[in-house]
């Protein structure tokens, strides 16, 4: 049965390496018969969670922007990607707020088993440059009963546009990808 991925773009540059290594993530699972949705954090209007916790008796939001709709979408999805540029050894602060706006998953049904996380550092050193992302991302996934963090992948050393492209991780995204099934 084809699986729903959601792949969230983090990164606010135009043709990022996160976004290279997203799309290569898509097109692996795309092949290999998943429902593939993306979105990109580019133009988007999310603001800081104001820690209300009305989301908690609710199960939405009361901030109007666009966190409501992709909260939405990623608690119809089997799996969640993210895919985030490294800053200073952690994910970038859009994809933070958005982690923070999704509080309304907490406590409610959702779809979601599988996370990935991509991620395109200017360090050399993967192990490194992932650490404090992957600390980041499994503080929220550990909110989140039955779901799990089924991969990370870091394309260490893409300093410069189009670099990703080049690493191995370029082909370890869309592996991971077509491996969805």
């Amino acid at each position: 049965m084809p699986k729903k991925i959601l792949i969230i773009e983090c990164s606010l540059r135009k043709n990022s390496n996160t976004d290279e290594l997203a799309e290569s993530f898509a097109k692996g699972a795309l092949e290999s018969g998943n429902e593939v949705s993306m979105v990109s954090l580019k133009g988007k209007k999310i603001g800081f969670c104001n820690g209300c916790l009305v989301c908690n008796q609710t199960g939405k939001c009361v901030i109007k922007d666009d966190a409501a709709e992709i909260v939405s979408a990623m608690r119809g999805s089997d799996v969640i990607v993210w895919a985030t540029p490294v800053y200073y050894y952690s994910v970038s602060g859009q994809m933070k707020t958005l982690i923070d706006r999704a509080n309304p998953l907490y406590g409610a049904e959702y779809s979601i088993k599988d996370v990935y996380l991509l991620l395109a550092s200017e360090d050399r050193d993967a192990d490194h440059a992932s650490e404090g992302a992957v600390k980041c991302l499994q503080g929220w996934i550990e909110c989140l009963p039955g779901v799990r963090l089924a991969k990370v992948i870091c394309a260490a050393g893409a300093a410069e546009p189009g670099a990703a492209m080049e690493c191995a991780a370029f082909q370890q995204s869309y592996m991971a990808g077509k491996e969805i099934v």
